[in-house]
């Protein structure tokens, strides 16, 4: 039971399998996702800054930073869930969802910032 072949239900209940490591490995995945996303408004800020401060860049790079913020929040609440508990409960979908809008509207803001 819960061999290379077993069905993915019988994987899930073998009692030799220590998931442990997983919620570690997602955490430090959040932590690298935020860490990018932290290069990518110091970047914005330095591209609003060293590149003449228009309204509409100082409005991308401070919108950078707001959502930079947002999406700060939304992986620090998921890394305490995965700390707090061997078996986590499962992702809320509004916060997947605001994690994708920030990252979504973060690269948009960032390639306004270039063009």
């Amino acid at each position: 039971m819960g061999g290379v072949n077993a069905s993915p239900a019988a994987r899930r209940q073998d009692p030799d399998r220590d998931p442990g490591l997983q919620p570690e490995r997602t955490r430090l995945a959040w932590r690298r996702t935020t860490l990018s996303g932290t290069v990518v408004a110091v970047l914005a800020v330095k591209t609003v800054l060293h590149g003449g401060a228009s309204a509409a860049g100082v409005t991308a790079g401070a919108l950078c930073c707001v959502l930079w913020l947002g999406f700060l929040s939304v992986a620090h609440r998921r890394i305490r869930t995965l700390a707090a508990t061997p078996s986590p409960v499962a992702f809320a979908p509004r916060h997947a969802a605001a994690a994708v809008l920030c990252t979504v509207a973060m690269a948009v803001c960032g390639a306004a910032l270039v063009l």
